[in-house]
């Protein structure tokens, strides 16, 4: 072998082992950065579970970043369409938890501490007699301003004396108030012991739920 072919053989093959290097390296890096990701995904799967949080005297605190969370429906009953006086004269806004939403889809059971949020929002004011009101979409009724929440948490031990939901009022009103005692028996949990198709929830107004 000539002089100038051993040389070009020598740097050919320091190139070849440098590439392998990088590739090793490259890999190695890959793997780091999908340990980490695969870390981040884990550490944030909790989060997506919000649990409830109450104070020392046992009443809830407004869940935080609902609005964040799996909606499942707005169900009506404006006052136009109930002798103008309707226990709930609004968009009744429903929102779930994803990490319960999720566990509820693979299992068909609302997992402890499921919490179903219902924010309250009003209908514009109608020109019509049945309350609806004209607009580009069509005739209807629609979205006006949120008037508070109510919200019901699953655990079975801490509510055991309304089937394992607890009720809470945040006010009909806006501001939402910053904590909510615990509704009595006759307030809530006994219109969804009546007419609530599936462990206390309204799924027959929810097709995300059926």
């Amino acid at each position: 072998m000539s002089l100038t072919s051993k040389i070009l053989a020598i740097g050919l093959g320091a190139a070849i082992a440098a590439c392998a290097g990088c590739t090793d390296k490259s890999a190695g890096s890959d793997r780091a950065a999908g340990g980490a990701s695969s870390a981040s995904t884990a550490e944030a799967e909790p989060a997506a579970f919000y649990k409830p949080e109450y104070t020392a005297d046992g009443s809830l605190k407004l869940p935080r970043d609902f609005e964040q969370w799996v909606y499942v429906g707005s169900p009506l009953t404006p006052n136009a369409l109930n002798n103008g006086k309707a226990n709930f004269p609004e968009f009744h806004n429903v929102y779930i938890q994803p990490g319960a939403y999720r566990e509820y889809k693979r299992t068909g059971v609302f997992p402890e501490g499921t919490i179903m949020f219902k924010e309250l929002q009003l209908t514009l004011k109608g020109d019509k007699p049945d309350g609806s009101r004209a607009e580009a979409s069509g005739r209807g009724y629609f979205p006006g301003a949120l008037n508070g929440a109510d919200v019901s948490v699953k655990d079975s031990k801490r509510f055991a004396a309304t089937n394992g939901w607890g009720y809470f009022d945040f006010n009909h009103a806006e501001p939402k108030a910053a904590t909510a005692k615990l509704e009595p028996k006759e307030a809530c949990a006994a219109c969804h012991l009546a007419g609530a198709k599936k462990d206390m929830v309204w799924v027959q107004f929810y097709p995300r739920l059926q």
